[in-house]
């Protein structure tokens, strides 16, 4: 009895958690790792492809980058403060004109109208020699996405967020 018990598959039963899916499988012991993997893969294409989601660890991924920059610094320099911080990460990482809106913007700098050449002079201050053109691009794409808000007529814009920058989420 104990052969032919030894000789007949064993059926093994798995519960699998992953995202927002929870799954019970049961196969045969030599196709866990097949089934497993197919499984997973189909919960993957299934499963909706949430843009806010990708949004918030974009958000949350730069955050971090932040804390773990102003720590390193403080390190370094206790009297550095995170804004200073922030600087040194963006020059370390070659900073896009898009990128340098969303830090001023982060930076509480659009919390009052700034017009396209305020906007210009301060990336220029902070040593960003952008093209004016880019930087209007750049501040239409962020009006588009409801980041900021446009008022005024053409060539007198004046930029100011819509929220406060805790509750915008930028794509990147």
């Amino acid at each position: 009895m104990s052969e032919s018990h030894a000789s007949s598959p064993i059926e093994v039963t798995i519960k699998l958690k992953h995202r927002d899916w929870e799954i019970e499988v049961s196969c045969v012991e030599t196709k866990i790792r097949e089934v497993i993997e197919n499984v997973l893969s189909s919960i993957d294409n299934v499963s909706p492809h949430d843009p806010t989601l990708d949004l918030q660890i974009n958000e949350i991924k730069r955050e971090i980058e932040l804390l773990k920059t102003t720590m390193n610094m403080n390190l370094v320099n206790p009297n550095m403060g995170p804004t200073d911080a922030h600087r040194k990460t963006a020059q370390k990482g070659g900073s896009t004109c898009r990128s340098l809106l969303e830090n001023l913007l982060f930076e509480g700098y659009f919390e009052t109208e700034k017009l396209l050449g305020n906007v210009h002079e301060e990336l220029s201050r902070r040593g960003y020699n952008y093209d004016r053109t880019a930087v209007s691009h750049s501040l239409t794409d962020m009006v588009r996405e409801n980041i900021l808000s446009r008022v005024g007529s053409m060539r007198n814009y004046r930029y100011i967020q819509k929220k406060p920058p805790s509750e915008i989420r930028t794509p990147r």
